[in-house]
């Protein structure tokens, strides 16, 4: 391969690459992110920066001595950068700058160092590694370097001459070439097997069958040039025997109409995916697409769920790729697995997505692999670490089970200890009175807000600390499995020690000795244990009463309840005394009853003698005495039929409340022309449904006299309410959802129409015709009395406000 060869790679497929090149099971990052990518970028601050700047700093908070700060400013523009990236390695923005400088600068050894920094960081990024290349082709010398990365970034084999670049084609069509942005390199591939030169018929004639067998497999994968190339195939054809090429198209017509259509909806997908690019500057490089840490806000959902639809689609196989050509659909699919762990290196979803179609199609070796190298780039995932964990357990590789959820708890452990020091650095402030906000943490496990309270830290402590204890359940869950009780007591035993686990390794602990040795008793020391340093944990307290009532353990479960009680308030010993409660109703003498009853009288004393007395007849949440003698079950019943006649309702007046912003409020100049014109300039018809909303709803000192209506009359209407009233509507289930799922009125913010009034105008229309001209229908005559027009609006209930119109 020559060096014009390689210089014509081009830098417009980065897209298409995403390291598609390389196998899912070549996924894995060098060695682990931080501390090598830490120990690169250190290397060439080193080289470049005075000894002084390299002097590690100390761990008390008033290390930035006047020194440093003056050694800072002497800093290079890169050094800067460096120390910056030793803070956050995963800061793209100085990733960004940092190339920009070394790349400025020509140093190729300093070019050299900062790209294997960032592809340590950040492997397998096609636009780093194509940009990394450039810098060694344009120069014999360093030629053989730009072939070493080639070597390196992709597979290569060994042949030689014009073979060689035929199978370095094949292999790139075979790599890449389901990918809708390869059609270049098809393209490219055809044209170089028709420039063949041949000396035989026969030489010819296996050419000539080369050429069509690539244009078949193009013309049926969905490519951005599809069309060019059936055009150019049908021409190829046409040029060799015109009765043949009739017979060829007619066959792979279908299919190529197949992969045309499927290419129209694979763009639909791929353009929501990739950000759109600004035109670049001239002489300007494409900026690096380096993957961020996510903090799921709202675009970063969307974004997610757009690649896991694009995903799905694309094993939905909408191809229809027949099962003999099972591994095509599955080396196509593979393909775009990489693309997305490519792009979503930080989503722990995308990658466990991976691995269950990878171990879904047998793969099983492979499918470990992703999730390994998924781990290395989320170390904190609890999703990744779970399914390695089970995933290692299935292959009875125990030791390498202990060894993930031990690296991962101490993961866990580092962010605990630091939003720890965050929380007591906040209580130093608040208790001093120094209410200035607390610097930003480049954590990003952390909460970042400068506002966040100590509230909202004490809260994110305590949610972390719980999912700290889950993981050690977990990792006791698989010692139980594996290898017996006595390793998940030796689990237990490390947990309980741990300044940071939670209450729910104590209740774990005790419900695994219960089920699986029968011991209530070492359960019940257990749960004690947990008493002597959770006795404030409600929840814990009442799971514990719990179960010793489910072990029939009275004594102890009265003895508990009576000794915790006074520990707590009215409010917060609710659950406790409803749970006692329940007990005695249940398998309690009367006596007993009405005496838990009478004292959570004295607890609660705004609760209704009714309803304690109705929960001593409860079970099972059957309730007879509020569904039948006090008619809560009829009202839950007009409840759920109202609810989306309500919803409806309320829909109509926030629209009408809305509508009613937008209007510019009358002057008095006009509420003056107002009355003497009656309201406005041209006369409309009330549409029955205004009218009849006008007359159920305005007051009657508005309200147009119909004159003396008949007695007889009134009776009738009288009557017809009645049974309007007396109707019940039910909408379908499917529609009430549809009703619930559809978003606020207040979301939209196009123009508002009233509807009936655009009705009486395209009735009132004059439209001009070649034909005799039609006058317009007069308008019908104002209703002076008589029965109104028959309701069909839905039946709003008799606790609706009628003090409010509707519109």
């Amino acid at each position: 391969m020559n060096e014009p060869q390689l210089e014509s790679a081009p830098d417009s497929h980065e897209s298409m690459i995403d390291d598609a090149a390389l196998p899912m099971s070549a996924h894995v990052p060098e060695p682990e992110p931080e501390p090598e990518t830490i120990q690169a970028i250190q290397a060439p601050v080193q080289a470049q920066a005075p000894d002084s700047a390299m002097t590690e700093p100390t761990t008390e908070p008033e290390s930035v001595t006047m020194e440093s700060e003056e050694l800072e400013v002497q800093l290079t523009e890169a050094e800067k950068l460096h120390l910056r990236l030793r803070q956050d390695p995963h800061d793209t923005e100085a990733w960004q700058r940092l190339i920009a400088e070394v790349e400025e600068s020509g140093n190729l050894e300093n070019i050299r160092d900062t790209y294997d920094a960032l592809l340590k960081q950040y492997p397998n990024t096609p636009s780093a590694q194509i940009r990394y290349i450039s810098h060694f082709l344009n120069n014999q010398r360093t030629f053989a370097e730009a072939e070493h990365l080639f070597k390196r970034f992709l597979k290569v084999t060994n042949t030689q001459s014009r073979e060689t670049i035929r199978k370095s084609y094949e292999f790139a069509i075979n790599s890449i070439g389901s990918d809708k942005d390869s059609g270049d390199i098809w393209s490219d591939y055809i044209a170089f097997l028709d420039s063949g030169e041949n000396s035989s018929t026969w030489e010819e004639q296996q050419k000539m069958d080369m050429v069509r067998k690539a244009y078949q497999r193009a013309v049926q994968t969905p490519l951005d040039n599809i069309e060019k190339l059936w055009s150019d195939y049908e021409s190829f054809e046409v040029k060799l025997n015109r009765i043949t090429a009739k017979k060829f198209m007619s066959e792979l017509s279908p299919a190529y109409i197949q992969a045309r259509s499927v290419g129209r909806d694979l763009t639909k997908h791929v353009a929501a995916l990739y950000p759109s690019e600004a035109p670049l500057a001239a002489n300007s490089k494409p900026e690096l697409s380096l993957p961020t840490v996510p903090s799921f806000t709202i675009p970063e959902r969307q974004l997610v769920g757009k690649w896991k639809a694009y995903l799905k689609w694309e094993e939905s196989n909408p191809l229809m790729i027949e099962e003999k050509d099972k591994k095509d659909l599955h080396n196509r699919i593979q393909l775009v697995y990489r693309k997305a762990l490519v792009r979503m290196r930080f989503y722990p979803e995308i990658w466990f997505m991976a691995y269950n179609w990878t171990n879904s199609v047998g793969k099983h070796d492979e499918a470990l692999t992703v999730l390994k190298t998924g781990l290395e780039a989320n170390p904190s995932s609890f999703l990744l670490t779970f399914a390695y964990a089970e995933a290692l357990e299935i292959k009875k590789d125990y030791a390498q089970v202990h060894t993930t959820y031990t690296d991962f708890l101490q993961v866990q452990k580092v962010s605990l200890a630091k939003l720890q020091e965050r929380v007591d650095e906040e209580k130093a402030k608040l208790k001093s009175g120094d209410t200035d906000e607390i610097a930003i943490d480049t954590d990003p496990d952390l909460p970042n807000s400068t506002e966040s309270s100590l509230s909202v830290l004490n809260s994110d402590l305590e949610d972390r600390k719980k999912e700290y204890a889950l993981t050690y359940i977990i990792y006791m869950r698989f010692a139980r499995r594996a290898e017996g009780v006595k390793a998940s007591r030796s689990l237990f035993g490390k947990a309980r020690r741990d300044k940071y686990a939670s209450w729910e390794v104590y209740e774990a602990g005790a419900l695994m000795e219960y089920h699986n040795t029968q011991d209530k008793e070492v359960a019940t020391r257990i749960f004690e244990a947990g008493m002597a340093q959770h006795a404030n944990e409600k929840e814990f307290v009442l799971r514990y009463l719990t179960f010793l009532i489910s072990v029939n353990d009275e004594n102890n479960a009265r003895a508990l309840f009576e000794r915790v009680i006074p520990t707590f308030t009215a409010e917060e010993s609710r659950p406790i005394w409803e749970r006692w409660a329940r007990y005695e109703h249940q398998y309690g003498d009367l006596e007993a009853s009405q005496k838990i009853d009478k004292r959570m009288a004295e607890m609660y004393p705004n609760d209704p003698p009714i309803k304690r007395f109705a929960q001593r007849h409860i079970y099972l949440g059957l309730d007879a005495i509020a569904s039948r003698d006090i008619g809560a079950r009829v009202r839950k019943e007009s409840s759920s039929r109202g609810d989306s006649l309500t919803s409806i309702a309320s829909t109509n007046d926030r629209s009408s409340n809305s509508t009613s912003l937008l209007k510019r409020l009358p002057s008095p100049e006009h509420d003056k022309r107002r009355g003497e014109h009656g309201g406005h300039k041209r006369q409309r018809n009330l549409s029955p449904s205004r009218e009849r909303d006008r007359d159920r709803w305005d007051v009657p000192s508005r309200r147009r006299s119909p004159g003396p209506i008949p007695e007889k009359e009134r009776s009738f209407r009288r009557n017809e309410k009645e049974r309007d009233e007396e109707k019940t509507v039910t909408l379908p289930q499917a529609l009430s959802w549809f009703i619930g799922q559809l978003p606020a009125p207040s979301v939209f913010d196009g123009p508002v129409f009233r509807t009936d009034d655009l009705i009486n105008l395209f009735k009132n229309a004059v439209i001009p015709s070649t034909t005799k001209p039609r006058s317009p229908p007069p308008p019908p005559p104002p209703r002076s009395g008589g029965r109104p027009p028959p309701d069909y609006s839905p039946y709003q209930g008799p606790t609706v406000n009628t003090a409010r119109r509707r519109y």
